[in-house]
């Protein structure tokens, strides 16, 4: 039976934490877990009457896995770089959580970033951030692994790494410090992290992750190298600063040579060396030289050691099946972005638009088949009690056995579980898609034409036409939907007023067309984005648009607009530009990164907390040169920052892609 309300919800996971505690005595009487009690009580009667949203910060969901500290030989911590209502709202952190604690003898926890003022509160006591499976220490853990979802939340790595007593720069490490990775679309270009990350898994993670911890556990054994405990940490805890690291880093950008720090020889280079040379999957940028030309202009790194790579391929999963998703998924304590049961159905994406870093990133194109999503969706959402379920994919509705998969779900799920598909396609087949969704529990669908025109769509090959579009938003109004969120650009190149104009004129068609259908007007929200040429892309040799160019764009959507129910939301200006900074750099915008933190840096993706000052003296301090790395086109016969990292079509088809945008 399903829960009918969330507050009721609510109560069920309170009185769980509470039974929890009742179990977690009785489990001591019986066997031994790596539970740092001492910590978990501080945290509890010390910081949380003084912090917002304490829930976040204790553990014990629903679903969560905690493994005796017999059963298992090593001991991963998945850190998120971000809060934890928009962590728990990851599919990738909670399936790969589930993968790792499948292995009999490795356990998987999570720890978020802390919210400033528990970040203040965990300073003053002098307490280390914390695990919520088992309040250890990070510095306990075997490996730490991040994952790099969008790059304004790189301060928030720092944040994490200084609080869990673990050195910041990767050349301080001794063996002694878990091995910090990271993965994610954001390590397609590593470079502005590589000052603090060991190692970048490049790719899947299914398989890469099991089989570089089990590696690293491995060369730790064979170093007989001790793991600590939370008594030994403490007595080591002296030697690691509670505040911020100390550190000796360069301040100005003349004088940067990002190959002057190297560990010294040692146990742990000797393992990162092992590492590089064992996994060609595997960035470990303490091997790799990088040298400038004549502009400035970082070339591709480049191993100077024998046996370690030249170029990253990517790890691919070759069957989505083989590694099912949770069937007991953890269920929030505190309420998420996306409270709701997430199914990966489709990796990689049938379009290939030259704008989009996911669609290349993620090749080739594998499903999973629809017996394993309808199983997953039945048991998930019966045990956790969550009434909704999304199936996910850079475009669902192009699942090849669409249709057959909505019969199946509704057909094997209770009724008043809705199902919610966040990608859909603009194509012929929208119109299908429409009557196949229902408005159960939302009366709106989010579509992405990018442009307003075709012409633009062709050059940015966005399989797009205005018919398809407006026969499916006929459809959809015409099927109870009543408000449409559109995703556009603004900033490609060659982009005239005429195509910033035409967003505007686009969504006041339709809304007119949904008032011709409904009686009234419909909501139309047109959420505009700041165009960032991203790596590993057909566009990557673009310039970002500049300032001046955005703020009259910005300008000409809102004097356009005349219909009341059409919305213009466009992204912050400031956040899009530090974006392109931090996505397009090379090894010294980690120097910047630095800066900024330092500085206060904190949650940028956050407009609550983002303070561009933070980073514009950072940038001014340290004499990067924004306009060269951000808004100067690179020639495509120049080598990029990125190029020691592949992608499954390589290089030669971005190439033509790009060579053909041109053309259109």
């Amino acid at each position: 039976m399903f829960l009918k309300s969330k507050r009721y919800l609510i109560v069920l996971r309170y009185s769980f934490w509470e039974s929890r505690s009742l179990f977690s005595s009785f489990l001591k009487k019986t066997m031994s877990y790596y539970f740092d009690q001492q910590l978990r009580s501080s945290i509890e009667h010390i910081l949380l009457p003084d912090v917002q949203l304490p829930g976040q910060y204790i553990g014990g969901e629903l679903g969560q896995i905690v493994k005796p500290a017999e059963s298992v030989c090593g001991r991963l911590c998945f850190a998120f770089p971000d809060s934890y209502p928009i962590g728990m709202s990851n599919t990738a952190l909670l399936h790969l959580y589930t993968i790792m604690n499948r292995k009999d003898d490795w356990s998987c926890e999570r720890v978020f970033c802390p919210y400033p003022d528990m970040e203040t509160k965990l300073r003053e006591n002098n307490l280390p951030l914390y695990s919520l499976e088992t309040f250890s220490p990070l510095a306990v853990f075997d490996v730490v692994g991040f994952t790099f979802q969008y790059e304004l939340c790189y301060s928030n790595v720092l944040t994490m790494l200084d609080l869990g007593r673990i050195p910041l720069h990767r050349w301080e490490r001794t063996e002694f410090d878990p091995l910090i990775i990271a993965g994610g679309p954001g390590v397609f270009n590593p470079e502005p992290m590589s000052h603090f990350i060991d190692a970048f898994v490049i790719g899947d993670g299914e398989e890469s992750l099991q089989e570089i911890c089990q590696f690293w556990k491995k060369l730790k054994q064979e170093e007989k190298i001790a793991d600590f405990t939370a008594e030994s940490y403490r007595s080591r805890a002296s030697e690691i600063s509670g505040t911020f690291s100390d550190s000796n880093f360069i301040q100005t950008f003349a004088d940067y040579d990002p190959n002057r720090y190297r560990l010294n020889e040692g146990k742990r280079r000797k393992m990162l060396l092992a590492v590089a040379r064992e996994f060609p999957w595997v960035y470990v940028p303490e091997f790799y030289e990088v040298h400038f030309d004549a502009q400035g202009r970082a070339s591709r790194p480049r191993p100077f050691i024998d046996g370690v790579p030249e170029f990253i391929s990517p790890a691919i999963v070759k069957r989505l099946d083989d590694f099912p998703p949770a069937e007991m998924p953890i269920v929030p304590l505190v309420e998420s972005v996306q409270d709701r049961v997430s199914i990966e159905i489709m990796r990689g994406c049938p379009q290939k638009c030259r704008f989009c870093q996911s669609s290349p990133i993620k090749r080739p194109l594998r499903f999973r088949s629809i017996d394993q999503i309808v199983k997953t969706a039945t048991k998930a959402t019966a045990q956790s009690g969550v009434p909704d379920v999304t199936l996910l994919s850079l475009s669902s509705s192009e699942y090849p056995k669409f249709e057959e998969l909505m019969n199946s779900l509704r057909h094997s799920l209770d009724c008043g579980v809705s199902i919610s598909v966040p990608s859909l396609r603009v194509n012929h087949q929208l119109s299908d898609v429409m009557r196949n969704l229902t408005t159960e529990r939302s009366s709106g669908i989010t579509m992405a034409p990018e442009a307003a025109f075709d012409a633009m769509r062709k050059r940015i090959a966005k399989k797009v036409t205005n018919d398809d579009l407006v026969n499916g938003c006929r459809a959809a109004f015409e099927n109870g939907f009543y408000r449409i969120k559109m995703y556009f650009m603004c900033g490609f190149q060659n982009e005239t007023e005429k195509d910033v104009d035409g967003i505007i004129q686009l969504c006041e068609e339709i809304a007119k067309l949904g008032k011709e259908i409904r009686g009234r007007f419909p909501t139309i929200v047109a959420n505009v984005s700041n165009f960032v040429p991203k790596p590993q892309t057909p566009l990557q040799w673009n310039a970002m648009a500049t300032a001046d160019y955005f703020r009259e764009a910005h300008f000409r959507l809102k004097r356009n607009k005349r219909l009341k129910s059409v919305e213009v939301k466009y992204h912050d200006l400031k956040t899009s530009l530090l974006e392109g900074l931090l996505t397009r750099g090379d090894r010294r915008v980690g120097d910047v990164i630095e800066t900024a933190w330092r500085n206060g840096a904190r949650f940028d993706a956050w407009s609550d907390y983002f303070r561009n000052e933070y980073w514009q003296t950072a940038i001014e301090s340290t004499g990067i040169d924004v306009n060269l790395l951000v808004h100067t086109e690179y020639p495509t016969e120049s080598e990029l920052p990125w190029d020691h990292i592949t992608v499954y079509c390589g290089k030669e088809k971005l190439l033509k892609e790009f060579n053909e945008s041109k053309l259109n």
